[in-house]
This record gives C-alpha cells, sequence and structure tokens, in this order.
C-alpha cells in the first residue's frame, strides 16, 4: 500500500530546562502549554500542531528520541497572522534579539516574509507571514 503525508502532526524539541523553555514559548509565541502522558510530559501547542519539549536530560522521563539529539540543533518557521513590522515591534517588546528581517524568504506554499530569532536554548526560530 502507498500512502503520502498530510500534515505534520507534532515535533519535539530537546531543551535544557523544560519550564524556561515552556515558558519563552508562551510569551513570545502565544503557544498553550498542556501536561500529557502519564508521566506528565509537557507540550506547547498552536493552531493544530503541537512541540513535545523533551528535557535533555531524558533519563528523567522515557523518551523515544532521535540519535543525536542535541540542545539547539533545531530551526523552526511559525507563520503568524500579522504583518512584518508587528513581529519586529513583539520580538523587541518581548526583549527578544533579532537576528535577521524582516526578509523575503519561501515558504511552503509560495514567498514569505521572515523574521529570525532563537529561543532559550540556541533554536533558531523564523517567524514568517504570507504576503497578503
Amino acid at each position: 500500500m502507498r500512502f503520502s503525508v498530510d500534515r505534520l502532526d507534532h515535533l519535539v524539541i530537546t531543551v535544557r530546562d523544560v519550564e524556561i523553555s515552556a515558558s519563552w514559548y508562551q510569551r513570545v509565541l502565544g503557544m498553550e502549554r498542556e501536561a500529557f502522558g502519564e508521566k506528565l510530559r509537557t507540550a506547547l501547542r498552536f493552531g493544530g500542531q503541537k512541540i513535545n519539549l523533551r528535557p535533555a536530560a531524558s533519563d528523567q522521563v522515557d523518551w523515544s528520541s532521535s540519535r543525536n539529539a542535541e540542545i539547539g540543533t533545531m530551526d523552526l518557521c511559525f507563520i503568524v497572522a500579522v504583518g512584518p513590522d508587528d513581529i519586529v515591534t513583539h520580538l523587541q517588546e518581548c526583549g527578544v534579539t533579532i537576528e535577521d528581517g524582516p526578509a523575503p524568504k519561501v515558504g511552503a506554499l509560495g514567498p514569505i516574509t521572515s523574521v529570525y530569532c532563537r529561543d532559550p536554548d540556541g533554536n533558531l526560530i523564523e517567524v514568517s507571514t504570507y504576503s497578503r
């Protein structure tokens, strides 16, 4: 039987400190925090997707993971419904350093404008908007 992937469901990010990372994603990107599973793992929900936060000290919980899971090795692009100037203003108000942008890029559905920053673990975070 052949199949094709429909969409991305969730990502797992290895983090140094679950609390610090969860708070950053809630405060800066407006994600909703959720505890799940028998051992109360932490996830961040947005739209129809989620990010699971895997503690670097993975022996604390039972995780299936990449063989080379490292802190700060993820590049993520999030689409928002506001313009690039609003993205910049919000990041600045949150005290987040902007690494690049606004800059024209190409997203999954065409041209986007992106602003780049980093989360507390050094993961590259691209906050983008599609042209209207």
